[in-house]
């Protein structure tokens, strides 16, 4: 093999590695840079304030409350969404008249953006035109203004978050439950396992590595990309209720010009998911089984 074949895997890498180093390594290291430092509202000066922003943060409780906002809102979306995604998947796994058509309409909400999303479910739960406000009213009594009141608003960014991240789930847990063998299945039923114990004890162990990956991309997606959701829906409100470590970065960074505070946000965040993913893969990879 000569010299030129063995580089030509990295000249061919070389715009992918100039793209990420732009994009992601670069910002990644100024924003590092800035958290140390303090600049004026034009930003024609910085001021090395060392570990006083970080100080700022943890010496605030307001931050604190923003910290539990996120966890409580992540980890409920992410835990939402698998069951449901789970539970809906062994329907559109059914081979009945119709399944296909099912499958291309509950996929469709993957295709929009946080943005769409969360403006959709906007019309959806304005409390004189919106469709849900009145089945609400009609079947439960339940009449609010669901993106301007406790404990509601929360609730309602849950809804459009888990109603997006859905079809991404579905189309893991649909592939891997067709790829069980029959032959597993029905062994299972002769030895007098119910529908239950089939679904529980067989199927969910059996998609564990899928399960596994989804946590990490829901959750990711829940503390990074849910931005545009709250940002439409209820802007950090009411009282701060729905205002995430994301979204009060981005207040920080943009409605209040206080960059070093916004970045010194960005490290802990970053802090934060790189601890959980270890605590994650270091406990949670041992349950999972491996075809």
């Amino acid at each position: 093999m000569s010299w030129k074949s063995k580089l030509t895997p990295y000249i061919l890498l070389i715009p992918t590695f100039i793209i990420i180093i732009i994009f992601i390594y670069w910002p990644a290291a100024y924003s590092f840079k800035l958290s140390f430092y303090q600049e004026s509202f034009f930003g024609n000066r910085s001021i090395f304030v060392g570990l006083d922003n970080f100080t700022d943060l943890f010496t605030d409780p307001e931050y604190y409350s923003v910290i539990l906002t996120s966890f409580i809102y992540s980890f409920s979306s992410v835990f939402l969404t698998i069951l449901i995604a789970f539970l809906i998947s062994q329907l559109l796994v059914q081979n009945i008249p119709g399944t296909r058509l099912f499958r291309l309409f509950i996929f469709a909400p993957y295709a929009i953006s946080p943005a769409i999303a969360g403006t959709l479910w906007s019309f959806l739960l304005t409390p004189t035109v919106g469709y849900l406000n009145y089945i609400f009213l009609e079947l439960f009594g339940i009449d609010t203004d669901w993106l301007t009141t406790t404990p509601y608003a929360f609730i309602a960014v849950m809804l459009a978050t888990i109603w997006k991240m859905l079809p991404f789930d579905l189309i893991f847990y649909i592939a891997g439950l067709q790829s069980i063998p029959d032959s597993l299945l029905e062994s299972s039923m002769i030895d007098g396992a119910n529908l239950w114990q089939r679904m529980w004890k067989i199927k969910f162990p059996l998609l564990s590595p899928i399960t596994f990956y989804l946590f990490i991309m829901n959750f990711t997606t829940t503390m990074f990309a849910s931005f545009g959701i709250i940002d439409i829906m209820t802007k950090g409100g009411p009282l701060g209720t729905t205002t995430t470590m994301i979204y009060k970065l981005y207040l920080d960074a943009f409605a209040f010009q206080n960059n070093g505070s916004a970045a010194a946000q960005s490290i802990v965040m970053f802090a934060i998911m790189g601890v959980i993913t270890f605590i994650y893969f270091h406990n949670v990879e041992k349950s999972v089984h491996y075809q």
